[in-house]
């Protein structure tokens, strides 16, 4: 080894002083430099202030997205301390703002409960701002102070008199650490409309100021999670009242509410702290642990149901129609990362198994009418699930006997890595036909179905394992389907586009697929794997030049650019009325394709909707309808 080669020495190890750290490694401060992590700035400061409401200081909350993508939010709590921080010397204002590690949450008399564990939440935050201003309201003054990228712009100051309390944070992110900074009023509002069901009797307002017209949305539930659910299920068929009870032990408290409806699907929210835990954890386990063993129980005492069901019940077999929403208050929470997507304390799965199993038993007792009906359906669900279970069983000797793993429609691309690959969902043979010829066959697999598939949404897994498009398409993918198979990580692309006709029968083909993947596929959906192409409306030729173009508003403004000439309108009905040429040029090409990306920022909407949309019931689906008719300006698009 040579001299140079040996020059590690102390003046490489770079000490990051204050907020600088956030700056330079933002990610592991804020999860994502994407829109996500752009949205988790709002949460991070309104997390403070429902952390206020839990303490029982603060019942109202706003929040604004100004002009030009400024965040403001308001409360009416105690606000920031205002004295000088007896170890830094400085307002506790500037400590909190500035220092990480620093705020109430690490003296349990400050607050016994809190989301924001890591104290990292609003330093990190004006941190990543270009700048970032915050006034409190106490003791009749108004406190300010000023900051650019993290730094004080002067001291703590005294810019007037006030009788409000509390505090308000007003900031702009930093265009050179966020890949955007367009805040959208849709997750905004999903996620403190969840705040407000949380907290019941905190009223938050969230008002986007941006459009000439500002649109504001206030949440106040005084049901709290049992509004929650009974919104969630709105347009189901509930099979019995909301199943509530909170209990606590050890300082953790728990409330829980459940809802069994006569659908399919299962839908359940966690939290920890008011703070949304998306891939659930230990109090999610300990719930799933004793509800099994509660129904379980009772299942045995009532001896012509358990002759039906003589093995008992699993896990899975309790899914089906269950709405839950699990909150759960603990002293110091623990989480699998910043994020907080997961819930990892160990102890608290025995807690919940104990305080779910107590609150459930004692509703069984009192309750067993709703207690027979509940286990009514969970034992038709287990036999759904076995026979899903013997078709697919069936579906794989059937594959192993034709030889071969993939469907014989698949005309499969040469790349067999699946983060270079692309599959085209293709309604029908004729432009499975010109896919196939228009493709790169290197990158790009063509699957053509034929007709509608199964609508998911009104069908147990059993009756969607007989629809041989659906068997198609999960064999083409990969995956598996079913709680008990299916495996995202062995998808084998990570591009999937559906491409269906622009008329009618294209889009509710369409839908059909997209419910397919919400209901039984959402991490594809998730990973950001799902995209909609969509296919050319018009060509238009004048003279030697031909446009495409995808929107009847494109058309007419094109149309006035090219004048009084001359020009031939092909309005296209049909992915089949394009050649392989054109359908290359328009709709596959990498470098010119236009397609829609397909994401859930709003889970309970996308739930709602498709409920609604796919569902049994035909009030809902008529006023949904009514509601949003005037919308459509091309009604076979």
């Amino acid at each position: 080894m040579s001299q140079s080669d040996n020059s590690y020495s102390a003046g490489q190890i770079k000490i990051l002083e204050g907020l600088e750290a956030v700056r330079k490694r933002p990610g592991m401060y804020i999860g994502t430099q994407d829109e996500s992590g752009l949205h988790k700035m709002v949460y991070e400061v309104v997390d403070n202030s429902v952390d206020e409401a839990m303490a029982g200081h603060c019942s109202e909350i706003t929040i604004s997205i100004l002009p030009n993508n400024i965040i403001e939010v308001r409360d009416n709590g105690r606000g920031i301390p205002t004295a000088i921080h007896p170890d830094k010397n400085i307002s506790t204002i500037e400590v909190v703002m500035t220092i990480l590690h620093a705020g109430g949450k690490f003296e349990n008399d400050a607050y016994k409960v809190s989301g924001g564990l890591h104290g990292v939440g609003v330093s990190v935050v004006n941190a990543l701002s270009e700048w970032l201003e915050v006034e409190v309201y106490q003791q009749g003054k108004v406190h300010y102070q000023k900051y650019a990228k993290g730094v004080p712009q002067g001291p703590v100051s005294v810019r007037g008199d006030s009788q409000d309390r509390g505090t308000l944070v007003r900031f702009k992110p930093d265009s050179s650490i966020f890949t955007t900074t367009e805040f959208q009023f849709d997750v905004l509002t999903t996620r403190f409309r969840e705040l407000a069901f949380l907290n019941k009797g905190l009223k938050l307002i969230v008002k986007d100021n941006r459009k000439p017209e500002p649109e504001t949305h206030e949440f106040l539930f005084d049901g709290g999670i049992v509004s929650f659910v009974e919104y969630l299920n709105e347009n189901k068929h509930p099979l019995h009242k909301t199943i509530h009870f909170e209990r606590n032990k050890d300082d953790v408290v728990a409330e829980i509410a459940i809802q069994y409806s006569d659908t399919y699907s299962e839908n359940i929210f966690c939290f920890t702290n008011n703070i949304n835990n998306n891939l659930g954890g230990t109090h999610l386990e300990g719930f799933r642990a004793a509800l099994t063993r509660t129904l379980n129980d009772y299942l045995k005492k009532e001896q012509q149901l358990s002759k039906k069901q003589p093995s008992g019940l699993s896990g899975d077999d309790l899914k089906e129609g269950l709405t839950a929403v699990i909150s759960v208050k603990i002293p110091q929470p623990q989480f699998n990362s910043q994020t907080k997507e997961k819930l990892v304390n160990a102890e608290i799965k025995g807690i919940m198994q104990t305080l779910t199993g107590e609150g459930l038993s004692l509703f069984f007792e009192e309750n067993p009418s709703v207690t027979k009906k509940i286990l009514e359906k969970c034992i038709l669900a287990a036999k759904a699930r076995e026979a899903a279970r013997k078709a697919r069983d069936l579906t794989r000797r059937k594959t192993v006997l034709e030889g071969g793993g993939l469907p014989g429609k698949l005309a499969d691309c040469s790349e067999k890595d699946p983060a270079a690959s692309e599959l085209y969902i293709v309604e029908g043979d004729s432009a499975g036909g010109s896919a196939k010829q228009g493709r790169d066959r290197n990158y790009q697999a063509i699957l053509p179905l034929k007709g509608k598939i199964l609508n998911v949404e009104k069908s147990r897994l059993d009756k969607i394992l007989g629809n041989e498009e659906i068997r198609t398409l999960v064999s083409a993918l990969g995956t598996g389907i079913g709680e008990d198979e299916f495996n995202v990580d062995k998808i084998r692309y990570h591009k999937i586009f559906i491409m269906t006709d622009a008329d009618i029968d294209g889009s509710h083909i369409r839908t059909l697929l997209l419910t397919f993947f919400f209901r039984y596929m959402k991490s594809v959906i998730e990973k950001g794997y799902l995209y909609v192409a969509q296919p050319p409306l018009y060509l238009i030729r004048h003279g030697k030049n031909s446009t495409y173009l995808y929107s009847d508003k494109e058309k007419e403004e094109y149309l006035k650019t090219i004048g009084s000439e001359k020009a031939v309108i092909q309005r296209y009905k049909g992915l089949g009325e394009m050649n392989p040429e054109q359908l290359w040029e328009t709709t596959m090409d990498p470098e010119r394709r236009v397609v829609l990306k397909v994401k859930l920022d709003d889970y309970v909407e996308a739930e709602d909707t498709f409920n609604i949309l796919m569902g049994d019931e035909v009030v809902p689906r008529r006023r949904f309808i009514e509601v949003n008719a005037a919308k459509v300006a091309n009604l076979d698009l």
